[in-house]
């Protein structure tokens, strides 16, 4: 069994397969089989070593990701896979804290809040405190409280670290309140979820000591994606038998916007002196041509590992490199080379992604997808669980399962219409807050007496025959729900609300319904594996709700385009990529330009991207594009800005590469020799018609060259000969874009 178990794998996957005892570093390039090693690893400890299935676990970051690595670790042991833990870092806080959380004073029966109500919350601890939004943006407020946590930094621990700024004094106010109002309502956040399992550990000895003694062996997979809170974590769980794998590849580290810090993975051996470090260095997945392409553009950064990416694949096509006039343009280009390789290279549309750096990329390609009538799947778009209706179930089923949940309570509290409008609200808000109760449990004091406590409540009585009814409802409810499992109890939902009716005769009606159905379906494959516990099974399908990932419902069999932002495409693969928008601004990104650091994660999220393509990959940028659909400071042609090529372009040899647009040297961002004006790309001109412009590409022809200009207002784009036109140019290129190197 163990012979076979290590018959396909190369020298370096045996090696980091048998590698059992002590800490473990396996730096993983792209395609280099590291869920094959993972998985083999885990049946080599099983199979040759003897060690218990239930002392192994295995974390990872996307429920697709430990989908796949349990269906490896089931062809592969069989039975014996069920004993392994797979899950993500979310999911094994989440069972942790399930069982031992009220040891740190939680209630094993918490809500999980999504980003969308963490906002609402947010929000309302604002007003609390007295905190104007407009002036202080509650997305940015929420950023800094979420880096706080990322770092384990409670709100205590944050007034001690913060600066004396006014800023850090307003985050600390809303800290604070949002703290308060989630403990209340018996929530957490995603953060709290790795943060609160750090808390217990490190408090709790018994609880540090029982999970300790219980995995032996712990793997982590993506470990460059880690942030100094799951580092924690992970140091914790291994700090007896320090039997710790992680896997990882710094060069795809892409994630420090939500606190990923890649310096865990290039300081490991530092933490573990002790560590053997394995390079998987062959690629499996794609051609050499693209392989060694996206080797030269992560070459120039230097916080890496060394791991010299190699395939012995095929050479296959050279790189395409396309230059527009604009963004639809460039979708239309995109569209008709996909229409190419299906009718005439036997592909699928399902074989064809198109990524982009940020989201608002993609409404050119899904216009022209539309117009043309081509099927697309659009990742990271509004996802199914944020759905209206979606959502409205889901809040029904929280406040069931927890009476304490506020925000799920006051989403569907009057949804459908049931007479208990905003004034009936905020008057049961003031009389609970006045007496110490909840909200529910203001409204269920209200409904079994009017007057509590020697004070009047001021409702109208159809006000308070409305909370009769619902809490009639929720009480009839929440009995079945020990009875029931959950699909069931989401049919009993929607009878007793009438929830079907209310969405009937809507302009959203047969995909509302639509989605319903569909949803009562996921709950019922949960229910299915839950028969024998309905309480769990209610408990186990919001769990799974709240910890759902945009890739995870990607369904590889949809015959269809994707349309996917190059962080979402991390972890997947392709046959053909497109990698759109490769210009100074977009990517790297203008937030970045000025900070090294951040210049160097925007290059290996290019790297990322390239890496994606297995046969076919295709660059693309544009002279003119219209940014973020905002031209408020558009200057050229229709609201669109000027575009120059990304510096990442040029790490690319000439040699790989098929074309590059109507000229070589455009892309490259030389200037062509001549006799002509010294006119480059890049450099702000005047000419004495037209006006105003920027020059946006040259061609060489005979003894001239023709220059693409970009002209303010309504003149647009011209293509002028600089050998007669009426030129002056107004400022040095290096001076118009000082971070186009």
């Amino acid at each position: 069994m163990v012979t076979e178990l290590l018959r396909n794998l190369n020298p370096a996957q045996v090696e980091a397969t048998r590698t059992v005892d002590g800490p473990l570093l396996i730096v993983a390039g792209p395609g280099s089989g590291k869920t094959r090693v993972i998985t083999h690893r885990i049946a080599y400890l099983i199979n040759g070593c003897s060690i218990d299935p239930n002392r192994i676990v295995a974390v990872t970051f996307t429920n697709k990701a430990a989908r796949e690595m349990r269906t490896r670790l089931d062809n592969l042991l069989g039975e014996l896979s069920e004993g392994v833990i797979c899950k993500t870092f979310h999911s094994l806080c989440v069972s942790i804290l399930r069982v031992d959380g009220k040891k740190i004073g939680l209630d094993n029966s918490f809500v999980i809040y999504d980003d969308d109500d963490k906002s609402s919350l947010l929000k309302r601890a604002m007003e609390e405190a007295n905190i104007d939004p407009k002036q202080y943006p509650i997305r940015a407020i929420g950023n800094a409280i979420s880096d706080a946590k990322s770092n384990l930094l409670d709100p205590q621990a944050f007034a001690l670290s913060r600066s004396n700024s006014y800023y850090d004094e307003i985050v600390l106010r809303v800290y604070e309140r949002y703290e308060s109002l989630k403990s209340n309502m018996a929530a957490l956040d995603f953060d709290d979820l790795v943060t609160q399992a750090v808390g217990l550990l490190r408090q709790v000895t018994e609880v540090r000591e029982k999970y300790q003694e219980r995995y032996l062996h712990l793997l982590i997979d993506e470990f460059q994606d880690t942030n100094h809170s799951q580092y924690a974590l992970s140091r914790l769980l291994a700090d007896k038998h320090r039997n710790i794998c992680v896997v990882g590849d710094p060069d795809q580290s892409i994630y420090a916007w939500r606190n990923a810090d890649v310096g865990n993975i290039l300081s490991f051996q530092n933490n573990y002196p002790d560590s053997k470090v394995i390079n998987l260095e062959e690629n499996y997945r794609s051609t050499k041509n693209i392989v060694e392409a996206a080797k030269h553009v992560i070459s120039p950064n230097r916080n890496r590992l060394n791991n010299d990416l190699f395939s012995k694949n095929a050479d296959g096509c050279l790189l395409v490199v396309n230059e527009g006039h604009d963004e639809n343009e460039e979708a239309q280009w995109v569209l008709s080379e996909i229409d190419r390789l299906v009718r005439q290279e036997g592909l699928r549309f399902g074989d064809c992604a198109v990524m982009y750096r940020v989201n608002a990329q993609s409404r050119a390609m899904e216009d022209a997808c539309r117009r043309h009538g081509v099927s697309y799947r659009l990742i990271g778009g509004v996802r199914f669980y944020l759905r209206r209706e979606i959502k409205d179930l889901i809040a029904y089923l929280r406040v069931i399962h927890n009476r304490r949940d506020e925000i799920s309570l006051m989403r569907i509290i009057n949804v459908p219409p049931r007479g208990i409008g905003s004034r009936t609200i905020e008057e049961v808000r003031r009389w609970g807050e006045a007496h110490g109760f909840s909200v529910y449990e203001s409204l269920q004091a209200i409904s079994d007496d009017k007057e509590k406590g020697g004070l009047q409540v001021s409702l109208t009585g159809r006000a308070v025959s409305a909370i009769r009814r619902l809490m009639t409802l929720f009480e009839e409810l929440s009995c079945q729900a020990q009875l029931l499992g959950v699909s069931d109890l989401v049919d009993l939902v929607l009878e007793k609300v009438g929830y079907r009716e209310y969405l009937r005769g809507g302009e959203r009606e047969s995909e509302q319904l639509e989605n319903v159905q569909e949803f009562r379906g996921q709950a019922l494959e949960v229910q299915d594996l839950l028969s024998e516990n309905p309480a769990l099974s209610l408990e186990a399908f919001l769990e799974s709700v709240a910890l759902v990932s945009p890739v995870d419902g990607l369904n590889d069999a949809q015959d269809a385009v994707t349309l996917i932002t190059l962080h979402q495409a991390k972890g997947l693969e392709f046959p053909v990529v497109f990698i759109l928008g490769i210009e100074e601004g977009l990517l790297p990104h203008s937030r970045s330009i000025d900070d090294p650091l951040q210049v160097e994660e925007e290059r290996r999220l290019f790297y990322v991207g390239m890496t994606r393509a297995k046969e076919r990959l295709y660059l693309s940028r544009t002279f003119l594009r219209r940014i973020y659909g905002d031209s408020r400071n558009s200057q050229y042609s229709g609201g669109r800005t000027a575009r120059t090529p990304s510096r990442f372009l040029r790490d690319i040899p000439r040699s790989l590469i098929e074309k590059i647009g109507n000229d070589s040297n455009s892309t490259r961002g030389d200037s062509v020799e001549s006799d002509t004006p010294s006119i480059r790309v890049g450099d702000k001109v005047k000419h004495k018609t037209f006006g105003e412009g920027i020059v946006l590409n040259t061609i060489a022809t005979g003894d001239d060259v023709e220059a693409t200009i970009a002209f303010k207002g309504p003149s647009g784009v011209k293509r002028i000969m600089l050998g007669i036109a009426p030129l002056e140019k107004l400022i040095k290129k290096d001076e118009a874009f000082p971070n186009n190197e």
